[in-house]
């Protein structure tokens, strides 16, 4: 009966680690921002972690923005990055919320020149 018990103990330990997928913002995130409730833009956000820094885009396409000071606080799971959306500066801040899903959401502030809101986006799996 013990086997079976260090049976099942290494099946919930090999499915931990499989789901472990690098730096938690890493991935492609989609949602929307904006002002209020009822005007929303569609966003999606590519980030990748190289060891060193986060790089990645908003939008990718033709009018894509490219993220410059990219950063995370571990204390509070706090995200920041900026851009230059053509001449039009983007900065944006929030928290990452449950952490530990694959899914997890990024919530906060989301400014575009003169435009603030709010913003909600979730990572792709």
């Amino acid at each position: 009966m013990t086997w079976v018990k260090a049976l099942l103990v290494a099946a919930a330990l090999l499915s931990v680690a499989s789901a472990q997928e690098g730096h938690p913002l890493t991935g492609t995130w989609h949602g929307t921002w904006g002002p209020d409730a009822k005007t929303r833009n569609d966003v999606t956000v590519v980030m990748q972690w190289d060891g060193k820094e986060i790089s990645g885009m908003v939008n990718p396409g033709p009018d894509s923005v490219k993220l410059e000071n990219a950063k995370l606080t571990p204390a509070g799971w706090m995200v920041h990055f900026e851009g230059d959306a053509k001449g039009v500066k983007l900065v944006v801040d929030g928290k990452i919320e449950n952490l530990t899903n694959v899914r997890r959401v990024i919530a906060g502030t989301w400014v575009q020149g003169s435009v603030k809101g709010d913003f909600k986006i979730t990572r792709d799996n």
